[in-house]
């Protein structure tokens, strides 16, 4: 009689435990669910950082007039009363000079 309830007790123990590590609810489906809150949280933190940047050049926006200078300066090329304005042209590439030099010596 001790056997046979110390039998359905132990069966009892495994079933328990099939289902605790196996079945829908249980430490697989823990561990799953754990990984995606770890991955929401730094995707939350990341947007965290951004929204903040943005609050912060909001706020640079609406009370800085260096920002809005800045914008304008490099968006719109605006420059200042009294400033001189110089444009850097960068001289085209030796390849181009060279199909022009040897067009050139052709005598055409």
């Amino acid at each position: 009689m001790i056997r046979w309830v110390a039998l359905i007790l132990v069966v009892l123990l495994i079933a328990l435990q099939l289902k605790l590590w196996l079945g829908e609810g249980g430490m697989r489906d823990l561990d799953a669910l754990r990984a995606r809150v770890a991955a929401q949280e730094t995707e939350n933190a990341q947007l965290k950082k951004r929204n903040e940047a943005l609050s912060a050049e909001v706020q640079d926006l609406k009370h800085g007039q260096q920002a809005i200078e800045a914008r304008a300066r490099s968006e719109l090329g605006l420059i200042k009363p009294g400033e001189t304005f110089y444009q850097v042209v960068t001289p085209a590439p030796a390849a181009s000079a060279s199909t022009t030099a040897a067009d050139d010596s052709d005598g055409h």
